[in-house]
């Protein structure tokens, strides 16, 4: 019996998501403020674990879930609650909602903007407290101002267009961002220390990681143009705050205005008093609207895997939506085979690996069969391998890969090769889809071979001469090995032979040894599949 499909949501999220995880069939806990070691006691129960910025998803929590969690869901954009890297090397796969809040995270940043051009909460303290010091905030104006956004991607691009409306200049710092796409958002494409100089407001909105980390450092800030006032409604650690707090204390920094810190939750802070800073408790995504709609976004997508193998908005692994999931599936199935035949064959010789989709398998996404391939490849050594660990497994190995599409037919409608460069020269394997979805071998190191690829099997390589099957046969039968099919090739009459022969019992040592023994015998490798 197949065991229930369970997902724990582990942050207070809005109820929607519990609802969707429950039409589709998911059984779901929801248990939000568990402590890291409650979490972890928990985790084997879980084939995916939902949550928000508060629970932690750290190494030692995903090891005491293994085998069974399968996908980390973030309703949000952020990962860095999320150890990512542990998560790959385990084969898990971590998703996050990138377009869920970008308008809402937006909206707070020009929020923000206005705040610090005219001073809005220090003026509504003033005024509250019967002041009335017109005099004392004197705002400047948004409109003709250069704004310097760092990082132009989905809610880059929102900040923007509103800032378009704003009648303001837009100048973009992000290395990913297209000159034509640049073009088309109407921003300039600038390196850092030009839009450092130039703008009279910064706005970041880029990802935390090791080369964004301390972005707006205590030289970045140095180069700023005198009265900038700088935005960070995307991730603490992107600013140097003491370096802020310096620049905000000698007048180089008009002001700045806060939504996340470097430590949250933020209850104290060295910047905290400083005069020109506005602050609020990361609120960029807190909006009725922003939060429902990541909570249904991560609990379908999480569900479209777990039931579909669909793979949307994943941050360690390529995409695969349930809509090519059904049609990839058995191109998968062929690629992880061919991989698996060819990693068993070549073993420690692989230098690289060449993944070239033919014909109908051209107009695929091939960056999962890619995966599928890898997965099998490296399961030569491991049996915790899938195409989430894969590509970083093969990376440590030093193995290159390539990507090849032929859309030109050659003997079949469709062709998956998998060739891997070895100390003794190029080996390639090939195979098709029977009817679009029976997996069979065609071709193996350029001896035409039709074979399905399954259970034990033993590849022989031999001088082609009679007698040699019946010997084989023999000595099987002796060892109580049933055959359950023989596929043969060869190159030439009398010259190499390959055979694939598909058995009841696996192949031990001592057996691959006296196959080897035969007359004309070069190859004996025992396959497992």
């Amino acid at each position: 019996m197949t065991e229930q499909i369970k997902v724990l949501i582990a942050d207070k999220m809005d109820s929607k998501a519990a609802a969707v995880f429950r039409e589709r069939g998911i059984e779901v806990d929801e248990k939000p403020g568990l402590t890291p070691d409650e979490l972890q006691a928990i985790a084997h129960d879980y084939d995916g674990i939902a949550a928000r910025s508060s629970a932690r998803i750290t190494a030692p929590i995903m090891d005491a879930a293994l085998p069974r969690l399968k996908v980390i869901g973030r309703a949000g954009i952020g990962v860095d609650t999320i150890d990512v890297p542990a998560a790959s090397a385990r084969g898990i796969v971590v998703m996050n909602t990138p377009f869920g809040n970008s308008i809402t995270t937006a909206e707070h940043a020009i929020a923000m903007l206005f705040a610090l051009a005219r001073e809005i909460p220090q003026a509504d303290q003033s005024t509250q407290a019967g002041k009335w010091e017109k005099n004392r905030f004197m705002g400047v104006e948004l409109a003709g101002k250069t704004l310097g956004l760092i990082g132009c991607g989905n809610i880059g691009s929102i900040v923007a267009d509103r800032a378009h409306g704003l009648k303001m200049k837009v100048a973009a710092y992000d290395p990913f961002l297209s000159p034509e796409r640049a073009v088309e958002l109407g921003v300039d494409k600038v390196e850092l220390d030009e839009l450092l100089a130039r703008a009279d407001f910064i706005s970041l909105h880029t990802p935390l990681t090791d080369q964004t980390r301390g972005i707006l450092s205590r030289e970045a800030l140095a180069k700023t143009k005198k009265g900038v006032r700088i935005v960070n409604c995307a991730r603490g650690g992107l600013i140097d705050e003491a370096a802020l707090k310096e620049g905000l204390e000698s007048g180089h920094i008009a002001g700045a205005a806060l939504d996340v810190f470097s430590t949250e939750p933020a209850k104290e802070n060295a910047l905290f008093g400083t005069p020109g800073l506005i602050c609020t408790p990361h609120l960029g995504a807190s909006t009725t609207e922003a939060q429902v709609n990541v909570a249904i976004q991560v609990a379908e997508q999480m569900s479209d895997f777990l039931l579909l193998g669909g793979i949307t908005n994943a941050v360690n692994v390529p995409s695969l939506s349930a809509e090519e999931a059904p049609r990839l599936k058995p191109y998968m199935a062929l690629a992880e085979k061919l991989g698996r035949l060819v990693g068993q064959i070549a073993g420690t010789e692989m230098r690289s690996i060449d993944i070239e989709a033919q014909g109908a398998a051209a107009e695929l996404n091939i960056k999962p069969i890619t995966g599928a391939v890898l997965a099998g490849v490296m399961r030569t050594w491991s049996d915790t391998v899938n195409m989430v660990n894969a590509p970083h497994l093969a990376k440590e190995r030093g193995l290159g890969v390539r990507e090849i599409r032929s859309e030109g037919e050659g003997d079949y409608h469709t062709l998956v090769g998998v060739t891997v460069g070895t100390d003794q020269g190029p080996k390639r394997v090939e195979g098709t889809l029977f009817g679009n979805r029976a997996p069979r071998l065609v071709k193996i190191f350029d001896v035409p071979v039709e074979a399905e690829l399954t259970g034990q099997m033993i590849y022989i390589v031999n001088t082609d001469a009679p007698g040699f099957i019946g010997a084989l046969g023999t000595t099987l039968g002796r060892h109580g090995i049933n055959i359950a099919t023989f596929n043969l090739g060869r190159r030439e009459a009398a010259g190499e032979a390959v055979a694939l022969v598909a058995v009841d019992d696996p192949i031990t040592p001592d057996v691959a040894r006296e196959l080897h023994s035969l007359p004309g015998v070069l190859q004996v490798v025992p396959l497992s599949f």
